[in-house]
């Protein structure tokens, strides 16, 4: 049986506080679980970076559709990549977050779920949800099979996919606030958990770009001296931060009333957070759509689905905008997508319904990762996509290195650990195994170095042919049948003569 995450994790980043050993557990463990160390200590600045995700997605350019990695906005060509901004905790506040998230916050939120069943079928992400054998936890191939199976049974009904507009960023906090207490079943927040909430609301933050130098590198003689005093973090101390040139912000981001709004995205403690932020929400929708009208409702973090017949779309889309609202949100009107589901040619068709009403034929339903189309199932073409350019960067990294090695070498051999290649991006890294890994760690100031077995979970091809199993899919697992012809291809461009293969 899969056992449940522990709060204790040795985080392998750099921040302003020191790293967190496995031999610091017992200490650590001592502090987060006092609550007068907690309501008195003092959180870190968080760190900033921006992740861009490079998208290649049908847009429309005066009337006219095409698949671009541009758009038109306001009037413009603009670019279609995804920005999201992620700022990560120090060691030892990361530990007080997930502390709380995992042993306090958590099982009440679960509690109250437990009590709602309807309830707790909804609320899909950021949740450890035991499959109907128990041995494992459900992910989103599961949660996409629930709708995919529910469209099946309806034959005839309409799939209203919505987005909720800068989720993290939206939360109001007095509504946070109050949610946060009624879980727990206060009527205010006590002191220690308070001292969490304005670290998540009132938070500060630094540009990781900020603690590189011109050249884009961070000071490494810096931080091999802090290593030699045992101290693996960009400072030796939150002193030596405050008196250097970086900048320390401070959330910014207000509603129009000019008051402060948002959490950060990437702490440990964010996502439940929202989930209970959203309860007032969910159960809004249950009450008036689910329990009344026979409506099918799920919803995975920001990402809403409604299933309900083609007559009651208004309704439904109506009552949705006025609950979001009263929960201080906004729905994406932009990415809001409705597809028809109805037998056709003697199977289950998709149509997209346009604006104008009419209807598109063979447009799937985009949920978690996955194209439904209600006759077959695919993967997104855009993971297969990045799947591929991944695989193609690696080989190209791979070449670099091996040049780079011969050169200032001055072999003519060099070694190119294809093993590796083929365990990230073929059929050979399908199966779990043990891989030998070596750490390099700085104990008192000193360098040791170990070797440890290391547990590989699989590469994507075994997430694909999961899929291709659960959601009883074989077409799935062909989407990926070339895999090995195009991993070949793309290492024989790169001159790999006088190479010894590991």
């Amino acid at each position: 049986m899969k056992q449940e995450k522990d709060w204790f994790k040795d985080r392998g980043y750099l921040h302003f506080t020191n790293r967190t050993p496995i031999s610091k557990r017992k200490s650590i463990f001592k502090y987060i679980t006092s609550k007068q160390k907690v309501t008195s200590h003092s959180f870190s600045p968080l760190i900033f970076k921006e992740i861009k995700q490079r998208r290649y997605k049908i847009s429309d350019f005066n009337g006219i559709s095409k698949r671009s990695h541009k758009k038109v906005k306001n009037g413009k060509v603009v670019s279609n990549k995804k920005v999201r901004e992620i700022l990560y905790a120090s060691h030892i506040d990361a530990h007080i977050f997930t502390y709380y998230t995992q042993k306090i916050i958590a099982p009440s939120y679960e509690t109250y779920l437990k009590q709602k069943p309807l309830l707790s079928e909804c609320v899909t992400a950021y949740r450890q949800i035991r499959t109907d054998c128990g041995k494992s936890f459900k992910n989103n191939i599961h949660f996409a099979k629930d709708v995919f199976n529910e469209v099946k049974t309806r034959n005839d009904c309409v799939a209203l996919v919505l987005d909720i507009e800068n989720f993290f960023p939206s939360l109001n906090h007095k509504k946070l606030k109050l949610a946060w207490a009624n879980i727990l079943g206060h009527k205010t927040l006590p002191k220690d958990h308070y001292n969490l909430f304005k670290a998540t609301t009132r938070f500060s933050y630094v540009r990781l770009n900020d603690l590189k130098n011109k050249n884009g590198h961070f000071d490494e003689k810096l931080i091999a001296s802090n290593r030699k005093k045992g101290k693996v973090s960009f400072f030796e101390n939150l002193k030596e931060l405050i008196e250097s040139d970086v900048i320390i912000h401070k959330n910014q981001k207000k509603d129009k009333k000019g008051v402060l709004k948002g959490i950060p995205q990437g702490l440990p403690i964010s996502a439940l957070l929202a989930n209970i932020y959203m309860l007032e929400f969910d159960e809004a929708i249950i009450n008036k759509l689910c329990n009344e009208n026979n409506v099918f409702y799920r919803r995975y973090s920001d990402d809403i689905i409604i299933l309900c017949k083609k007559e009651e779309i208004n309704k439904v889309e109506n009552v949705i905008l006025n609950e979001i609202k009263n929960v201080k949100l906004k729905i994406s009107i932009e990415k809001t997508e409705k597809i028809l589901f109805k037998r056709d040619s003697n199977k289950l068709q998709s149509f997209k319904i346009n604006k104008d009403g009419s209807l598109k034929k063979n447009i799937p339903l985009n949920y978690l990762g996955f194209e439904f189309y209600g006759y077959q199932t695919l993967i997104k073409s855009k993971n297969l996509a990045k799947f591929y350019r991944a695989m193609k960067q690696t080989i190209k990294r791979k070449h670099k290195r091996v040049e780079s090695i011969k050169k200032n070498t001055l072999l003519d051999e060099a070694p190119i650990f294809k093993r590796k290649i083929y365990r990230l991006y073929s059929f050979k890294g399908v199966k779990t195994r043990k891989i030998k890994t070596r750490k390099v760690e700085f104990i008192n100031g000193k360098q040791n170095s170990k070797t440890f077995d290391r547990k590989f979970r699989g590469n994507y091809l075994r997430y694909v042919y999961k899929a291709s199993e659960e959601l009883n899919a074989p077409e799935i697992k062909r989407q990926l049948k070339n895999h090995w012809k195009i991993l070949q291809k793309n290492i024989l461009k790169y001159d790999f003569s006088n190479v010894k293969e590991k």
